[in-house]
């Protein structure tokens, strides 16, 4: 199954034959960064950094969150200044004040979040605020971003209306933008995080060819499989400081694992319990039958889901942002009321239930926003009594602080929440709020976990947590619902795999059968019975 996870980037790997370390090397420097130092008040986000960027390589930045790696990439692009250290583009010194001052020097940056104009065409965006002259003319524009777009091997049509393409097409808009601008060192943070696997594989060529031109690519991912099928070279940052500088060829994913977060990592233990055996023939703890449901604006956003979980199983429901998954898991959560439809939950209907009594039935919920299910003002153990409160009244309505304390304790305990109880959840990193809430969900045993995005922002330490929590529900015989928008981790974690697509479940594929390219495919729009 390892192989089928990481079959879209590898096939890449194999198309192409990864470029030799001994090649890129003898090639002149196109950035270098040395000594950076980055202070935000007393915390220290760049300490002494040393970074090197050769042309024509793809260099991979790796990094736990708040290691330092995307304020690293913004003070290289302008959009932070340094405190300390000298920045070097094509070996001489560079004064980088703002992101004009980068791309004049031939730095782009493309990000998670796109800066398009969706009413605008493709070519119209390109040329937006690079046009020379007071007025554009459209028709010129849009052949001499057409005949950019055939020269660096970028698929996109010049006229199409931004707000008609696909993520990835939106991305390889951003790429064009950057390099339409003559851009030779092109920074990507995160690029594949909202692509399907065919997306990947289109990215993936794309950077091949333009590395063929001479482009040097800074390749920020959380991906290591991706890391090791695109990249040519990999530094890792840790605590703000760089832990090391390797050769792709001569290093592995575990390897690289250890140098993030300074341990190795113990892959997540799959097993089939016993519970689950047969678990299709037993009646299923949720159920979903035909559930409508529409968006904040009143658009339909779920359109007759139908979906089963059964006790000690494991579904994913995978699919691209923005396809019915956050309207799904409100709905679940007793927060958004469904048009449509029923919800079972061990055959009891829940249908139009509130939070309290969703779980008071026995359904664990664990929110795709943190912050949201957190009151950051409060301490960890109010906030780990949060929803019992009433276990924890005294006479006279006063709350038994000692006890809730008490509380705390054997959880953080448990749960390995780095954290006393009194001290206030806002001062919590990511991967420890999230520990708090896994505390305060599992504990009860729920027989149903709803988990929206449950790895999200969280660094490899913290992933591997909360996956390996996840297993353990499934072994005691909960039916977990995991709405994840990484694909990885639905192959790794799921039994079964729904996907949906603009509010619909577009097919539901066991564990064996799913492919990253099915699974894109599906995701991308076609119905199972077209596979």
């Amino acid at each position: 199954m390892r192989d089928a996870r990481q079959a879209s980037a590898l096939r890449m790997a194999r198309c192409t034959p990864h470029p030799m370390q001994p090649t890129t090397s003898s090639n002149p420097l196109a950035v270098e960064m040395r000594g950076i130092t980055k202070r935000f008040g007393a915390l220290v986000a760049n300490d002494r950094v040393d970074f090197r960027l050769r042309r024509g390589q793809i260099h991979a930045l790796l990094g736990e969150n708040g290691a330092g790696k995307t304020t690293l990439m913004r003070i290289l692009y302008g959009l932070y200044h340094a405190d300390e250290g000298e920045i070097r583009v094509d070996g001489r010194p560079a004064a980088i004040r703002s992101p004009k001052d980068a791309i004049a020097l031939g730095i782009g940056m493309v990000t998670q979040h796109f800066a398009l104009v969706p009413p605008l065409t493709v070519a119209e965006n390109v040329v937006l605020g690079y046009n020379p002259g007071v007025r554009l003319n459209l028709a010129a524009a849009s052949q001499k971003v057409a005949e950019a777009a055939a020269r660096l091997g970028i698929e996109v049509d010049p006229r199409a209306l931004v707000k008609d393409l696909s993520v990835g097409e939106r991305q390889r808009v951003e790429i064009l933008k950057a390099l339409y601008r003559n851009a030779n060192v092109l920074i990507l943070d995160e690029p594949t995080a909202v692509l399907v696997p065919q997306e990947v594989d289109q990215l993936f060529a794309s950077l091949r060819r333009l590395q063929e031109h001479g482009l040097s690519v800074v390749f920020i991912s959380h991906k290591l499989y991706e890391v090791m099928a695109i990249t040519d070279q990999v530094t890792v940052l840790r605590g703000g400081q760089v832990v090391g500088t390797v050769n792709t060829a001569e290093t592995t994913q575990a390897e690289l694992a250890r140098m993030m977060v300074g341990r190795s990592l113990a892959p997540v233990e799959r097993t089939v319990p016993s519970l689950a055996t047969g678990s299709a023939a037993r009646s299923p703890l949720l159920r979903l039958e035909g559930v409508s449901a529409v968006d904040n604006k009143g658009l339909p956003a779920l359109k007759g889901v139908s979906l089963e979980v059964h006790s000690g199983e494991i579904v994913g429901l995978a699919g691209v942002s923005g396809n019915g998954q956050t309207e799904l898991a409100q709905v679940l959560e007793g927060v958004r009321r469904p048009t449509a439809g029923r919800i079972l939950v061990d055959g009891q209907d829940l249908t139009h239930a509130d939070p309290a009594q969703v779980m008071q039935a026995g359904v664990g919920r664990i929110p795709e926003d943190r912050h949201a299910s957190l009151v950051l003002d409060f301490t960890v153990a109010q906030n780990l009594a949060l929803e019992h409160l009433d276990e924890y009244v005294v006479g006279g309505g006063r709350l038994d602080k000692g006890r809730m304390r008490q509380h705390a304790e054997q959880l953080i305990a448990e749960y390995q929440i780095k954290a006393r109880p009194d001290d206030r959840v806002r001062t919590l990193s990511g991967g420890n709020m999230q520990k708090v809430i896994l505390a305060r969900v599992l504990e009860r045993r729920p027989k149903v976990l709803v988990a929206a995005q449950p790895t999200r922002g969280l660094d490899v330490g913290a992933t591997e947590y909360v996956r390996g929590k996840l297993l353990e529900q499934r072994e005691r015989g909960a039916a977990i619902l995991l709405i994840s928008e990484d694909l990885d981790e639905i192959l790794e974690l799921a039994d079964r795999i729904a996907v949906i697509y603009e509010g619909e479940i577009r097919g539901v594929l066991p564990r064996r059968e799913a492919t990253p390219e099915r699974l894109g495919l599906l995701m991308s729009g076609a119905r199972q019975e077209q596979l």
